[in-house]
């Protein structure tokens, strides 16, 4: 792994946190380019993901959480949840023996680095997918996108079976890594 995967993860939240602080107040109900969620219903999708992050990384199970992080989890300031959830995401990924411990996920039980890599790449994509709806630049930093496609490529069957990310898209040889990490999982 080209880099400490629960540290890539708490970066791709903070590239992702200034992605949704770029979102105008006019922007929040706009057409995502995620189809079945405007941008709100979007960043209120990464936000609940990184909330479920403790509980499970803590041996809580999906049963155990429950409905908790149902429904709107954005309130009146959707950065403010954003930056709540992030923090407390990253801490649980950086906590003793994390990496390690088996996490109860609707796919597992698997370790906290198979789920880690996970947030990581809905994080860092959902992060491009907000971008790419609100017109604000959109290219990945390099060393996120050589872990994703670290995480992704073993994996992008059981991936695309997930129907979480879309269908892959193809490209023309000489394609960038970020294409590639794109086209990998439905985006052009």
């Amino acid at each position: 792994m080209a880099m400490d995967l629960a540290e890539a993860h708490a970066r791709a939240l903070d590239a992702t946190r200034a992605v949704v602080a770029g979102v105008r107040p006019d922007q929040w109900q706009a057409a995502s380019v995620c189809d079945a969620w405007d941008v709100r219903e979007l960043v209120n999708h990464v936000v609940a993901g990184n909330w479920w992050v403790a509980p499970l990384v803590e041996g809580h199970t999906i049963a155990d959480v429950g409905d908790r992080y149902d429904g709107d989890v954005l309130g009146d300031d959707p950065l403010a949840a954003y930056d709540a959830s992030m923090k407390e995401a990253a801490a649980a990924f950086r906590g003793p023996g994390a990496m390690d411990a088996p996490v109860a996920v609707s796919y597992g039980p698997v370790p906290g680095s198979v789920y880690c890599g996970h947030r990581l790449i809905d994080v860092l994509v959902h992060g491009w997918d907000v971008a790419s709806s609100t017109g604000q630049p959109t290219a990945l930093d390099p060393d996120l996108v050589t872990v994703a496609l670290e995480v992704v490529e073993p994996q992008i069957e059981m991936l695309a079976a997930s129907g979480m990310f879309g269908t892959s898209v193809e490209l023309p040889p000489g394609a960038s890594d970020e294409q590639r990490l794109l086209a990998l999982l439905g985006r052009a």
